[in-house]
């Protein structure tokens, strides 16, 4: 079943600029980004993918739907043959990389960033798991969430991340937006490998981070048997979430791309 995607539009009337999160995440995390990229005359739209945010939750959870939830997306907010540019980090850039092998005509130009199309084994069930211990009937605040939490997640920046799918429920209750159950029942498939035969001959950034796992030097064969084009920067001191470890960085990265 295709769902219709929830967006925030920041800055109206500039080139399309399509930016997909990764898992756990929403449109809103990249917010302080996409107000620096209208400032540019880019006219950003940040969607939460399905199962995340303020999204439809839906029974799958695969590359298949998420593709076509972007096609109706596409063709419900643009005129035919508009051109759109891109960004997607992690699951985000995976459903974007499907996207531009499928529908290319909708893809000017496209960022990746930190992922690439080789098969990711399955991670962070540890967070699913600390997710699922989170007993939110106990709640009073996100500090009493927060303090729960720690135990699992020590890490401050992580732990933040996960807490921002918390929110206040009709009841007066907290509780997720995001479709815990489905994710965790189909983790497995967040880290699937792009099919050999699929490719994209248009311009595309990969960004990784020096310090991640996700993108190797050993990887970059792989990425051009799909992307021909492919360019790559590599931000170093910086891991998979890039973005919001070196903003700076990571805006200058993407300048002289996204407006050539």
């Amino acid at each position: 079943m295709i769902v219709d995607l929830s967006s925030k539009l920041i800055g109206k009337g500039g080139t399309p600029l399509i930016v997909l999160h990764g898992l756990f995440g929403m449109g809103d995390n990249w917010a302080s980004h996409a107000r620096k990229w209208s400032l540019m005359g880019f006219e950003v739209h940040l969607l939460d993918l399905r199962n995340h945010g303020r999204s439809p939750h839906a029974s799958s959870h695969t590359y298949t739907d998420m593709v076509e939830d972007l096609k109706k997306y596409v063709d419900s907010h643009f005129e035919k043959n508009t051109s759109i540019r891109w960004i997607g980090h992690s699951m985000g850039g995976k459903a974007l990389m499907e996207f531009s092998a499928k529908y290319p005509e909708l893809v000017e130009k496209m960022v990746v960033v930190d992922i690439g199309p080789k098969y990711y084994p399955v991670q962070y069930s540890e967070i699913i798991e600390a997710m699922h211990l989170l007993d939110l009937d106990k709640l009073k605040s996100r500090t009493d969430a927060d303090r729960s939490l720690e135990i699992r997640i020590p890490e401050w920046g992580l732990r933040q991340f996960i807490l921002k799918n918390l929110e206040w429920k009709t009841d007066k209750k907290l509780g997720w937006k995001l479709n815990l159950p489905i994710i965790e029942s189909q983790i497995s498939r967040i880290g699937e490998e792009m099919d050999k035969n699929k490719t994209f001959i248009g311009s595309v950034l990969f960004i990784r981070g020096m310090n991640s796992k996700y993108i190797l030097d050993q990887d970059w064969t792989n990425i051009m048997n799909h992307f021909p084009l492919a360019q790559l920067d590599s931000i170093p001191d910086a891991g998979h979430w890039v973005h919001s470890e070196k903003p700076r960085e990571f805006q200058e990265s993407l300048r002289d791309f996204l407006n050539t």
